[in-house]
């Protein structure tokens, strides 16, 4: 078993966040491996002083999410993989119930998902049974925002984990390769989510593993670098993994997310209304048409990757429909709920 954290001037949850995983009880080893992307705070001291057990790897600069949890995948040796962010704790138990599902799984199961509950307030969701999807590709945890009454602890199969704390199966890493790295940050779990499902390996919901979790507090919240990516990382996810029936209607999707987006704005809900508040609704504008120019100039890699992907389908066009019905997000739900 392997834990890989990705570190980026987490000084002030690291201690937490480590103390919360070595706290772990089960009987199977595990190893933990931070990858630092260049911090300058003192988080690399925080570790090396308190955990002398976890693994560093020291990166001088930031290569992003994807990157480093790649490297932290390279270089681990566990049979399961799990994911973690920098600034979650683990509540006790949590190893104990990922690894009980795990091993009772099914052999096309690859990917787990627990129940990720707001460190502010542990009666609010994060996520539980990991994400729900937009039919442009943008993707939100099951539940967010919701208080937590066990609603959503009775469904087993779910559709894909957030990375923020996911385990998966070694054996699907390598089979459908690890995260996409030309997505630096926000994404790029949805893309290796629906890579796998299109594998046809299959993910489970694990209420019973509990991390709770500041939500965005590394990469932050409301900032044109993350507009940016996440408006041309979910074209991508969208285009190397739909059907082409299903991209046929993503401009439509595409509008109607937007107007949704700028109604909250005028009314001060969701999440284009918190980044105004910082900025201004007008700058959203230039930062949407830089992130479609950026997705067009990489379009000829992301449409050899598609390539590869779509040769690898192992699931029907109505099958994949079914997901999009069974695990669809509507845009007031995407856009209004930050």
């Amino acid at each position: 078993m392997s834990f890989i954290i990705v570190n980026l001037n987490g000084e002030k949850f690291l201690y937490k966040n480590l103390s919360s995983v070595f706290s772990q009880r089960s009987k199977c080893a595990f190893e933990v491996i931070v990858v630092d992307n260049g911090s300058k705070d003192g988080s690399v001291n925080i570790i090396r002083e308190n955990f002398p057990q976890a693994r560093v790897i020291e990166n001088k600069e930031n290569l992003g999410f994807a990157k480093g949890n790649n490297q932290g995948l390279e270089a681990s040796r566990g049979e399961f993989v799990i994911t973690l962010n920098n600034d979650t704790e683990l509540a006790e138990g949590f190893l104990e119930e990922l690894l009980r599902d795990a091993e009772a799984s099914d052999e096309d199961v690859g990917m787990w998902a627990p129940k990720i509950l707001s460190i502010e307030d542990p009666r609010v969701i994060d996520s539980v049974g990991g994400l729900l999807i937009y039919p442009d590709g943008l993707a939100k945890g099951r539940g967010r925002l919701d208080r937590d009454n066990g609603q959503y602890d009775n469904e087993k199969e779910v559709f894909i984990p957030s990375a923020c704390a996911a385990l998966f199966r070694r054996a699907m890493l390598d089979e459908v390769g690890f995260f996409d790295e030309d997505f630096f940050a926000y994404c790029e779990d949805t893309d290796l989510g629906l890579r796998a499902r299109l594998a046809g390996w299959k993910t489970r919901s694990v209420p019973g593993a509990v991390v709770y979790h500041h939500y965005s507090a590394t990469g932050g919240r409301y900032t044109p670098f993350k507009v940016f990516l996440v408006e041309r990382n979910h074209l991508w996810a969208a285009i190397k993994n739909f059907p082409l029936s299903m991209l046929a209607l993503l401009p439509f999707y595409e509008l109607w997310r937007y107007v949704v987006e700028a109604w909250g704005i005028l009314t001060k809900r969701g999440a284009g209304a918190r980044f105004a508040e910082g900025f201004s609704g007008a700058r959203l504008i230039p930062i949407v048409i830089r992130a479609y120019l950026s997705a067009l100039k990489g379009m000829p890699s992301i449409l050899r990757k598609r390539s590869a992907i779509q040769r690898k389908r192992a699931v029907t066009n109505n099958e994949i429909r079914e997901w999009f019905r069974k695990y669809r997000l509507s845009a007031t739900r995407l856009v209004l709920r930050d």
